[in-house]
C-alpha cells in the first residue's frame, strides 16, 4: 500500500515554476580547503573535466589539480568512451550536464532511497542506481527520463572501478572528520554510459529532511517535467520549511 503525506514532497510539487528555472548546486565543499558554499555571497566552481568536484576559487582549483588529475582524466575519458554509430554523440554531455542540473534531486533521492535517516549504516554497504534513457532531440531539459531505480550493493560501483573507490574514500574519510555520516553513492547510468556521483551527507541528526517513501515518483515527476527547481520538505520546530 503506497504511502500518504499531508504535504507534498517539494514546496512546488503540483504547480509550475513562476520563473525562468535556476541552475541549483545544493550545499557544496571546495575540494581543496574544506571551505563550505554560501550561494549567498558567492557559487562555488564546478571542474569542467568531471563535472563532479567543487572549488570556492580558481586558486584553489589550481592548487589541487595535482591530486585531483588522475580521477578527473579518469572520468573525462570514460565519459568519451567510443559508442555504436546509432548512439547520439550528444549523450556524454548531455549525462554530465543533466548530472549537474540535478545535483539537489539526485542527492535528495539517494538519501531516501538509502533510508539514511533511519539507519545510517546503509551508505557504507548501498548505492542507488538510476537508469536513464535518452530521447534524441527532444526539449533540452527533457531529453532524459527515468527508466528505472534500483538500490545496489555499492561494490557494484566500487569494486569496477579502483580510482572510482579511492576518490570515494577519500570522500568519505573527509565527510566522517566534519561530523557526517560519509559518502551515498549515486550511479546515473543510461545505456553503456555511466557516472558516478558521490554525495557527502552530514549527520542525519542535523538533517531535517522529511523521510519519504515516495522518492521514485518525485524524481521521476521532476525530471520528467524538466523540472531544476527541486526543494525538500522538512519538519522543523518552526514547522514546516522547503528547500
Amino acid at each position: 500500500m503506497a504511502a500518504v503525506y499531508a504535504q507534498p514532497a517539494a514546496a512546488n510539487y503540483y504547480t509550475p515554476p513562476s520563473h525562468a528555472p535556476t541552475k541549483q548546486r545544493g550545499y557544496r565543499l571546495c575540494d581543496n580547503c574544506g571551505a563550505v558554499e554560501n550561494p549567498a555571497v558567492s557559487r562555488f566552481r564546478l571542474c569542467g573535466g568531471c563535472m563532479i568536484t567543487q572549488y570556492c576559487t580558481q586558486d584553489c582549483q589550481k592548487r589541487h589539480w595535482a591530486s585531483h588529475k588522475a580521477i578527473c582524466q579518469h572520468t573525462s575519458s570514460q565519459m568519451k568512451q567510443p559508442v555504436a554509430p546509432q548512439v547520439d554523440e550528444n549523450i556524454f554531455k548531455g549525462l554530465r550536464k543533466f548530472t549537474s542540473t540535478h545535483a539537489d534531486l539526485l542527492g535528495w533521492a539517494g538519501f531516501q532511497a538509502l533510508q539514511l535517516k533511519r539507519n545510517s549504516s546503509n551508505i557504507r554497504h548501498k548505492a542507488l542506481l538510476i537508469e536513464l534513457s535518452y530521447r534524441p532531440g527532444a526539449d533540452s531539459s527533457r531529453r532524459f527520463s527515468i527508466k528505472g531505480t534500483h538500490v545496489v550493493p555499492r561494490t557494484y560501483v566500487t569494486d569496477n572501478d579502483q580510482l572510482v573507490a579511492a576518490d570515494i574514500q577519500r570522500r568519505e574519510e573527509r565527510c566522517r572528520q566534519r561530523g557526517g555520516i560519509g559518502t551515498a553513492v549515486v550511479l546515473i547510468q543510461c545505456g553503456d554510459i555511466s557516472q558516478v556521483m558521490p554525495v557527502e551527507v552530514d549527520s542525519p541528526n542535523r538533517i531535517s529532511w522529511d523521510t519519504r517513501e515516495d522518492w521514485a515518483d518525485v524524481l521521476h515527476h521532476f525530471v520528467e517535467s524538466g523540472r531544476t527547481d527541486f526543494k525538500p520538505i522538512s519538519s522543523t520546530r518552526s514547522g514546516i520549511v522547503y528547500g
